[in-house]
């Protein structure tokens, strides 16, 4: 696990001394991606320039350091990730005669695109990866991401001058960059709470696609490929579904996932995993329990709020497994004390508020060990998620009421204050009582008037409708899947449509990124079996009732699951990952949000209009209603601009 950058401009003619100068400003963007080593590779000549910061993993000699030149001598690399299926590419590479000088994965790729190419050998890698390849001879440079997203790539084109790094603060540092705001990336940020790929925050930069590369030639020509899409793992599941009994199909998922997690559990370094005693955690660690002659190690935080603390939960999962388990309790104010820092951790706006514990997980399990496998995936791959639930159910429910007997409905809810349904909600025993009944009811009003995709898609909104036109000073939002009316022909069933949508941009662009930037703040490696392509392509080819049965998901997840440890210890309603961001803003954070929230601040970034800002703000004080996700939208761009446009 490493980062990456760099640039080339063919016609800058530039001495080496001073793109060295400029690589090394790049670099120590992302020092805490490659606290082991850094190198950098200049070709004055053609104006090529690699860098590479190095978090040592597998093959902790020189000789697995880069940036890497092929044994030919043709090929130069930059390459962050972690593949593994190496010693299996390398078996398969014997007839072409390759000579190496070490064991690592990045030695293997790059000797694989030098004897078979590009597209090739991305299409035979296990595991997540981002990469640069240049050819010394084509005058070419290749870059490319993995399939699902799990490694970022940013790039941009300025003039002549191609960037591309694993963060945007490194970007930034390039003389050749143009700071200037994209305004369509506001407004979808503040819906979604990232910023959808393509696009970035800045004009003219942006994520390279999973599963694409992108190949730009000496004559300025940038053209892109796609190697794997959802698009095409969707349809193969369909035109060839699993066929099989359903303890065929939980077999085989065993089977899958052994390989999955076995593989990732190679490295030179000490491992572990993140444990909360969820589902998808717990099977994780269970499945590494068993493949480990060892104990393994497994880590979680609690907090002192009992409606956000899985830990005691962890610990159950643990000892029955007979994990080294180390857990760390919270205080709000160590919580509270990362939180000005989240701008310069997510260096483009970020509000997905779980940001902050998945940091302090990862910032206390770096304190044992390097790696550390984490249960991200189950949800998109099996719906996990309640909004799918919600959205179907209330869905079809809402098309057979009557349009004039809906709007009624919405008025009567929104009579009652979101507190007012949470008081109402207490009545109900803890065990069985769903999270934030009031913002949920409010979210629901919002689209009775609307059909399955309105409610799904206000269920993924902060800001939606007249609302966000009303918030923002100019622009429009990134036209998404999420958006786009013609998704339900290419995708019929709602279900899969939801799951779909997730893949594509929710698990991307705000799961992965969360984990990749709050991990490596920390040099930390985070792995993620449940996304290994081969499970996510079985997911896929699963029919629904293995996934949702008798309104129970993750059907057959939870029947793998049943192998290692008891169902009793992990059935119980999803809490989530989250932290109470409205009671802190209300309370120990009110002076640091009112001055992000400030008429001076406010006017200055000119991002968001000050007074629908300050209606919500005055509204969420005086408890009339709880605008926590939204406000904290705001908080985090407002944060950003506080910190990169000032």
């Amino acid at each position: 696990m490493c980062g990456i950058v760099g640039f080339w401009n063919a016609k800058s003619g530039q001495p080496a001394e001073v793109l060295q100068a400029q690589i090394s400003r790049m670099s120590d963007q992302i020092l805490t991606r490659g606290p082991d080593a850094g190198g950098a590779w200049v070709d004055a000549q053609s104006g090529v320039t690699l860098g590479h910061r190095r978090l040592s993993i597998i093959d902790l000699t020189e000789a697995g350091s880069q940036p890497m030149t092929s044994s030919c001598g043709r090929y130069v690399i930059v390459y962050n990730g972690e593949i593994y299926n190496s010693e299996e590419l390398r078996t398969e590479l014997a007839p072409h005669n390759r000579t190496y000088r070490g064991y690592s994965d990045t030695e293997t790729i790059l000797e694989s695109c030098a004897a078979i190419g590009v597209r090739k050998t991305v299409e035979k890698l296990i595991g997540m990866f981002a990469f640069a390849l240049w050819d010394k001879q084509e005058k070419t440079l290749s870059l490319v991401r993995d399939r699902l997203g799990i490694k970022p790539l940013y790039w941009a084109d300025f003039a002549g001058t191609l960037l591309f790094a694993s963060e945007l603060k490194a970007i930034v540092k390039h003389p050749a960059f143009v700071k200037e705001v994209n305004y369509d990336g506001v407004a979808s940020f503040l819906r979604h709470s990232y910023v959808p790929a393509p696009y970035s925050i800045y004009k003219d930069v942006y994520k390279l696609q999973p599963g694409e590369i992108l190949t730009r030639t000496a004559d300025g020509a940038i053209t892109k490929e796609t190697f794997w899409s959802m698009a095409q793992v969707y349809r193969k599941g369909k035109e060839q579904p699993f066929v099989g009994s359903d303890g065929e199909a939980v077999a085989a998922l065993d089977r899958l996932l052994r390989d999955s997690v076995k593989r990732r559990m190679v490295a030179d370094v000490p491992l572990g995993a993140f444990l909360s005693g969820g589902i998808d955690s717990s099977l994780v660690a269970g499945v590494m329990q068993a493949q480990s002659s060892e104990k393994i190690k497994t880590y979680s935080i609690g907090f002192s709020e009992s409606d956000f603390n899985e830990a005691p939960h962890a610990r159950s999962v643990a000892d029955h497994l007979g994990t080294d388990h180390t857990e760390l309790y919270v205080t709000p104010e160590i919580a509270q004390g990362v939180i000005p820092h989240l701008s310069q951790i997510f260096d483009e706006p970020f509000a997905d508020s779980s940001q902050i514990p998945t940091y302090l997980v990862s910032k206390m399990t770096r304190d044992h060990v390097t790696v550390a496998l984490s249960g991200d995936g189950g949800d998109e791959l099996f719906c996990g998620y309640s909004r799918y639930r919600t959205a179907a159910a209330m869905g079809t429910r809402l098309g057979s009421i009557p349009t004039v007997l809906r709007k009624m409905g919405a008025g009567l809810i929104k009579a009652v204050p979101p507190q007012g349904w949470d008081q109402l909600a207490n009545l109900v025993p803890q065990a069985k009582r769903p999270r934030y009944v009031g913002s949920k009811l409010h979210k629901l009003a919002a689209v009775l008037g609307g059909d399955e995709n309105d409610l799904f898609r206000r269920l993924l909104s902060q800001w939606d409708g007249r609302d966000l036109t009303d918030l923002i000073v100019k622009g429009q939002e990134i036209q998404t899947v999420l958006l786009d009316e013609g998704l339900r022909a290419q995708v019929p069933d709602f279900y899969d449509r939801m799951q779909y949508i997730d893949t594509l941009m929710y698990m991307p662009d705000d799961i992965l990124t969360k984990v990749d930037r709050a991990s490596m703040a920390v040099s930390l490696e985070a792995r993620v079996p449940l996304l290994d392509h081969r499970m996510v392509e079985f997911a896929w080819s699963l029919p629904p009732h293995l996934k949702i049965r008798n309104g129970e998901a993750k059907w057959i997840l939870k029947q793998a699951l049943d192998q290692y440890v008891p169902r009793a210890m992990t059935e119980r309603p999803k809490m989530g990952f989250g932290v109470p961001v409205g009671e802190w803003i209300k309370g120990p954070l009110r002076d640091w949000a009112e001055d992000l929230l400030s008429e001076e601040k406010l006017l200055k970034h000119n991002l968001v209009q000050a007074e629908v800002v300050h209606q919500r703000w005055a509204e969420h004080l005086s408890g009339a209603h709880n605008w926590q996700a939204g406000l904290w939208n705001v908080l985090m761009l407002q944060s950003w601009a506080d910190e990169w446009l000032s």
